[in-house]
């Protein structure tokens, strides 16, 4: 790959001079890169203005905290953002190794560390490519800048006739020399640049291509991968006994049996919180089991009706928030409709339940964890142990079924607690089934009402919604965010629960619709009272809220006569949203689709539907096609296609893959899962009273088809699939029946119920 343009030759005296921070100016770059460099600043800044650092760079500037080189050559990677199966670390190596001009297998990379990486917060909301990525892209593109210009100085030539060939810098008389040899001291430890000259996207030959997932190989050949897997020499075993119930309060424990039992170490008990350790994972499961017998817990009745969770979340005090206010007088002359959507809390699932290894040692602690953000999770340990959190290390491991919210976070304070009872030894701490059905903070429910009218054109003339919903983020945070914390004798009070404020939002996320209504209002009546544990479940609001617009876009499209596709891309001026619209409806085939009796298999229904993740993030459109069977209720995804456009592409396998778990997980979700409980305790405790997708009824084909973007930002695409895959199920449903339902999950009994059967 040649070398794009480079600034004037400096010397590392030059590079150090002054502050101390190395200022890059690229008078010409490549055209696609330089739009790129434009895109990529967020936010437009008035003429003349300091433009901002790209992606994290923003929060940590220093080029080594990025890209590291040692003088053997070996080239480390950093990010704070965690692997939880999205497959970022491949492609946050393929970004690196793209810009740096070396083979992704010469790259080391450590994901999110408190002692190693800069602190990017949570891996959350689809941003690690958008945030991290874009850091690391800029990051190693400048210090391969800083390489031309050392090597050029070494062999006397213009900076702009060097090339890069295998992680070394290549004179036009062939003379070498290897990053390496080119970097010493401090000379990376530079303050970044706002621009950076990138590699021409359109000769990328690491990115936009599929690469094998570095991550997948230990997973699929039983080689240890997960913290569930830790075994540390001198470990020992943990284990908790979570309350009965919410609120539920230790009234006594007789201990002196279970501490004679075999193995058992130490049983611990500081107010509410009750564990034991024990030599073997067995030993402590035992003992667990014997002081959960001798335990005797007060608990008072205080959920409230599961039946009709609705009318709950609507009749609570709620904090009304006007999220879009542009109603106009309407044109009327058409139909008016209105609906009610409803969504239950749901579980994250977790194949794997939570569990954390920790380990105190001469007054430092150690903590693996598959939390989702190492620092907001050290500083609530911290707190909790009343610790300096600079003595508080918090590393990631990769978790068995970790996004969202789940019980890492809580494990983790639990197997910091127990090491404090314990110094010296590591302490793994592994939840059980039904703590994480029980415990885990949940996905929150929701309701949505909408009311629109169309004009006499069948066009949407105006658009009132309402959604009401709990707060979707409880993360640490204080250490009251943590179970343990707040069951200690001395607890820690939890805090008030916040909405998470637009434009990405928690329950309002992707509340306005993207469509052009000239007359629109939302209003998010953000409940700060929680009736059960919840925080940030996948794609968060999102999930429920496209699923409601784009089951009423489909209602109003049908009052007005019109196609479900044609209706909304009479709506839409958003080229790019129009693209996916189309694609996906013509790889789908929508505009053949049998629509009538007989040319229609019997109980198969089509539906689509399509949002912009946020508004702001990756676009997603979704065609499907169901079938129904009437006597039992069954209804079951037979096909899907998909379209999406992520703006530059890393790994097109890796976005492929993103999209096909959305629409599985989606899918899961709208016919099948729910929280259950009832005046007193969590019921739904397990596989059996929480029923998951299966097997069984996984589509027989899937299909992602990716629009390409060479050099348009990152857009996160993780969380892009769900609310367009449940919209789509939920349309082709009723496509199938001819009957709309509206409450979440669309289960075999509501569907035999709707049809009479």
């Amino acid at each position: 790959m040649s070398a794009a343009a480079a600034p004037a030759i400096l010397s590392r005296r030059r590079v150090l001079a002054g502050s101390g921070a190395l200022i890059l100016s690229f008078s010409s770059l490549p055209p696609a890169a330089a739009q790129q460099n434009a895109q990529q600043q967020k936010g437009g800044k008035p003429a003349g203005a300091t433009p901002q650092l790209p992606g994290d760079l923003k929060k940590s500037p220093l080029l080594d905290s990025w890209i590291r080189i040692d003088a053997n050559g070996a080239i480390t990677v950093f990010t704070g953002k965690a692997e939880l199966g999205q497959g970022i670390k491949t492609a946050l190596l393929q970004i690196a190794a793209e810009q740096l001009d070396v083979d992704l297998k010469q790259l080391t990379l450590i994901t999110a560390d408190t002692s190693r990486t800069p602190n990017e917060g949570f891996t959350a909301g689809s941003h690690s490519l958008q945030d991290s990525g874009t850091a690391i892209m800029n990051a190693a593109a400048q210090v391969r800048q800083i390489l031309f210009a050392q090597a050029a100085q070494r062999a006397g030539v213009p900076a702009e006739q060097m090339k890069t060939d295998n992680a070394a810098v290549v004179a036009p008389n062939g003379q070498r020399f290897g990053y390496g040899e080119l970097v010493s001291g401090d000379m990376l430890h530079v303050q970044a640049a706002p621009q950076s000259p990138l590699a021409d996207p359109h000769a990328y030959r690491v990115m936009n291509h599929a690469i094998q997932r570095v991550d997948i190989p230990a997973k699929v050949t039983g080689v240890a991968a997960y913290v569930q897997d830790m075994r540390l020499p001198g470990m020992v075993h943990g284990r908790i006994v979570r309350p009965p119930s919410y609120g539920a309060k230790l009234a006594s424990v007789d201990t002196a049996a279970v501490e004679k039992m075999p193995g058992v170490l130490k049983v611990v008990r500081d107010g509410n919180f009750l564990a034991v350790v024990a030599e073997r994972e067995f030993f402590a499961i035992e003992a667990m089991r014997a002081l959960a017998v001798a335990a005797r817990w007060q608990e008072t009745a205080k959920l409230p009706d599961a039946g009709n969770l609705a009318a709950v979340l609507t009749g609570l005090p709620s904090q009304d928030i006007t999220v879009l206010d542009n109603q106009q007088q309407s044109a009327g002359g058409g139909k008016s409709l209105e609906a009610t959507y409803t969504r239950p809390y749901l579980s994250h699932g977790s194949i794997g339940p939570s569990c954390a290894v920790a380990q105190l040692d001469n007054g430092a602690l150690t903590v693996w964890t598959h939390t989702q953000g190492v620092y907001p999770d050290r500083d609530a340990i911290a707190e909790m142990l009343r610790m300096p959190k600079e003595q508080v290390r918090c590393i990631h491991v990769e978790g068995s079924g970790c996004y969202g919210h789940n019980g890492a976070d809580d494990a983790a304070a639990d197997a910091a607690l127990l090491a404090r009872a314990l110094p010296g030894r590591p302490v793994r701490v592994q939840w059980m089934r039904e703590q994480e059905h029980v415990w885990e903070p949940f996905g929150p429910a929701m309701v949505v009402k909408v009311k629109a009218s169309l004009d006499a054109g069948g066009r949407i003339a105006d658009w009132d919604y309402g959604v009401w919903s709990n707060t979707h983020s409880t993360r640490p945070g204080p250490a009251g965010a943590l179970l343990a914390a707040r069951d200690l004798a001395s607890p820690f009070p939890q805090p008030p629960p916040k909405p998470i404020p637009m434009p990405e939002g928690g329950g309002d996320r992707n509340s306005i619709p993207l469509y052009q209504l000239p007359s629109a209002r939302v209003i998010y009546h953000f409940l700060p009272a929680m009736p059960v544990r919840v925080s940030a479940l996948r794609a968060l609001g999102a999930h429920m809220n496209v699923f409601a617009i784009e089951s009423f876009t489909d209602e109003l499209a049908a009052a007005a006569g019109a196609d479900p596709v044609a209706f909304r891309l009479k709506h839409l001026g958003d080229e790019r949203a129009r693209e996916v619209i189309s694609t996906a409806a013509d790889r789908f085939g929508w505009a053949a689709r049998p629509r009538q009796t007989p040319g229609r298999p019997p109980g198969h229904g089509y539906g689509f539907a399509f949002a912009r993740y946020k508004n702001l993030a990756a676009y997603c459109a979704v065609a499907c096609e169901v079938e129904v069977e009437r006597h039992t209720g069954r209804a079951r995804m037979v096909r899907a296609v998909a379209a999406v456009d992520a703006g530059q592409v890393v790994n097109p396998d890796g976005l492929v893959n993103q999209i096909e778990g959305a629409i599985l997980q989606s899918m899961s979700w709208t016919l099948f899962e729910s929280v259950t409980f009832d005046a007193t305790r969590i019921t739904s405790i397990d596989w059996a009273t929480y029923p998951a997708l299966r097997f069984s009824a996984v589509p027989n084909a899937m299909e992602v088809h990716i629009i390409d973007r060479p050099g348009a930002p990152f857009l996160g695409a993780g969380e892009a699939g769900q609310g367009p895959s449940a919209a789509a199920l939920g349309n082709a449903i009723a496509d199938a029946t001819g009957q709309r339902l509206r409450d979440l999950p669309l289960s075999r009994e509501r569907i035999r119920a709707a049809l009479g059967a």
